[in-house]
């Protein structure tokens, strides 16, 4: 729980509250590093074969996706950075402190979803590693329940368990992990794309790997499709990288760990998929896109564990860092009292064993679409936290109201939920679902993040400026402001927002007239309280009754006769 008073208990613990900021720019590499060295990593990049693109469109479609990644992730780090609160708190800037609870359960949601992805992707590498030198488990294979074979099960179960133990640990813990994980997984990765090459010989590594025969505007139109389901893969993390971002001791150090961790990163990881998948066709006669496959398939049992070790440990990391970590802040941001951020996680670990994950990525049009199907919720969010953050708020964030149940608080909006913002994600949402389940609209679905991200911020960002400018032109007549109408205004009345814009006020609309012996108390959304009086700039000072809007932005007043 805060030590901070004014802090609400139904709105706080000791998870959501602002953390310390001592992450440099190498945690943040790790993070995603992490993130990229994931067995659904390399499905998703191999997968981008079945597309009918060539070797080097695939790897300049991985390039130009992850750029935008690395963009779109400096762009949403900054909320959580300067105000040191995670994802699931700072979407109450947007969504009112009760409406919030909206985009916290669609991200913990997904996060179940790709929690048990992962998982099963993870037990995939411990079944084979079983059957490879314990043949006598193999009727196990035969029965299956819920579409999982009884030994899937095991594995599945097992590896569950050992995420759940790491994340028990706490985030000390998972930050140590994810800082070895990472570099681990290159090593082992480098050296297979090496022994493929070695086996094969360079001269006989085939780039053109497609049967498709595809004009030039199909080629084009596929690599931006590829492009597209990049973006799709890591808007989750995307969208909850304030979780990690909170940490981060400047923005600085954030934006270097993003570059290196993203485009760097990501390209020699691209490089290294796309020689892997090249060298199977080669040498095994086909091209095998599963990486646990590929391993299997080496005549060398200590290489086959190792790799196969490998994988798994890189699983789990992104498990925990991208799906763990995200589902145990935006549950437990439901209920802050009962639920901590480790009881909250545990909930969606159990969770994620109910959705049968097995049966959602299981083959690569499956795989596209569980894609475009999550992208049709997380674009409309992204876009509307960044309207708001941005164009509406200014970047400024008011860290005290973000935990506060007071009607006066900037965040209770309309009993603690915003609804322009709640009406604009609906609208959102609906068109990108429309987009993937109506037939002669699916070849949009690829895109839903991106048109997700568009509709979402200008649907927000139109009903705010509509609603802003409405209670501008009317100010005057709100009579709970206390400001009296026959007094002589000031000829220049002036306003510090935010220490930094300076608002000209419009004294001809009757916005602010101040009798010639009385004080105005403004009270700025960012706490900064300025008096204005005749013949006087401003000076601080401190009370507030009603509320009135100037531009963009919500002013308190009280009037002292």
């Amino acid at each position: 729980m805060s030590d901070n008073p004014n802090y609400s208990p139904k709105l706080s613990n000791e998870d959501l509250i602002p953390a310390e900021k001592n992450w440099t720019w190498y945690n943040i590499f790790s993070f995603w590093m992490s993130d990229v060295h994931s067995m659904g990593g390399y499905v998703v990049a191999a997968s981008l074969f079945s597309l009918g693109l060539a070797s080097w469109q695939v790897l300049l479609a991985l390039l130009i996706g992850i750029v935008i990644v690395q963009v779109a992730a400096n762009l949403v780090a900054k909320p959580s950075q300067i105000s040191g609160v995670p994802y699931a708190v700072i979407s109450r800037q947007a969504f009112g402190i009760y409406g919030a609870y909206i985009p916290a359960l669609i991200r913990g949601l997904i996060a179940v979803s790709w929690y048990g992805i992962q998982t099963w992707l993870a037990s995939n590498a411990l079944m084979m590693i079983l059957l490879k030198f314990y043949p006598a488990l193999h009727p196990l294979t035969l029965t299956e329940f819920a579409g999982l074979s009884t030994i899937g099960w095991i594995c599945f179960g097992f590896i569950w368990a050992i995420q759940a133990l790491v994340f028990w640990k706490g985030m000390d813990t998972i930050k140590v992990f994810i800082d070895w994980a990472g570099p681990m997984v290159y090593v082992v990765m480098l050296a297979l794309a090496l022994w493929l090459v070695w086996k094969a010989g360079w001269h006989h590594i085939s780039f053109n790997l497609s049967d498709k025969h595809l004009s030039v505007n199909q080629q084009i139109m596929q690599t931006i499709v590829a492009i597209a389901l990049v973006v799709s893969y890591f808007s989750g993390p995307l969208l909850n990288f304030g979780d990690f971002s909170r940490y981060g001791k400047d923005m600085q150090q954030v934006k270097k760990g993003n570059f290196w961790g993203l485009p760097f990163n990501f390209l020699f990881f691209a490089i290294i998929v796309v020689m892997i998948v090249s060298g199977t066709f080669s040498v095994f006669g086909k091209m095998v896109h599963d990486p646990l496959e590929t391993v299997a398939m080496i005549d060398n049992g200590f290489v086959v564990v190792l790799g196969l070790l490998t994988v798994l440990t890189a699983t789990i990391g992104i498990n925990i860092v991208a799906n763990f970590v995200s589902a145990g802040f935006d549950f437990s941001n439901l209920a802050p009292r009962f639920l901590s951020f480790r009881r909250a996680g545990m909930i969606a670990a159990i969770g994620s064993i109910f959705i049968t994950p097995w049966n959602l990525f299981n083959s690569p049009e499956l795989i596209h679409y569980t894609l475009d199907t999550l992208a049709a919720f997380i674009g409309p969010l992204f876009g509307i936290l960044l309207a708001d953050f941005y164009l509406i708020n200014k970047q400024q964030v008011l860290v005290d109201d973000l935990f506060s149940d007071q009607p006066t608080a900037a965040y209770y909006y309309q009993k603690g939920i915003n609804r322009k913002a709640v009406v604009s994600l609906m609208a959102a949402v609906s068109i990108g679902l429309l987009l993937v389940l109506i037939p002669s609209f699916q070849f949009l679905a690829p895109f839903n993040w991106f048109i997700g991200v568009l509709l979402g911020s200008s649907f927000y960002y139109r009903l705010s400026r509509e609603s802003v400018a409405s209670k501008t032109r009317n100010i005057h007549h709100q009579q709970s402001l206390n400001i009296p109408q026959n007094h002589q205004c000031m000829q220049d009345g002036f306003l510090m927002l935010n220490d930094l814009d300076l608002w000209k006020l419009e004294t001809t609309a009757g916005l602010l007239c101040p009798p010639r012996d009385s004080q105005y108390h403004v009270l700025m959304k960012n706490k900064v309280l300025i008096s204005i009086a005749p013949n006087q700039r401003m000076r601080t000072h401190s009370s507030l009754i009603g509320r009135m809007y100037l531009g963009i932005q919500t002013i308190q007043v009280q009037t002292n006769a």
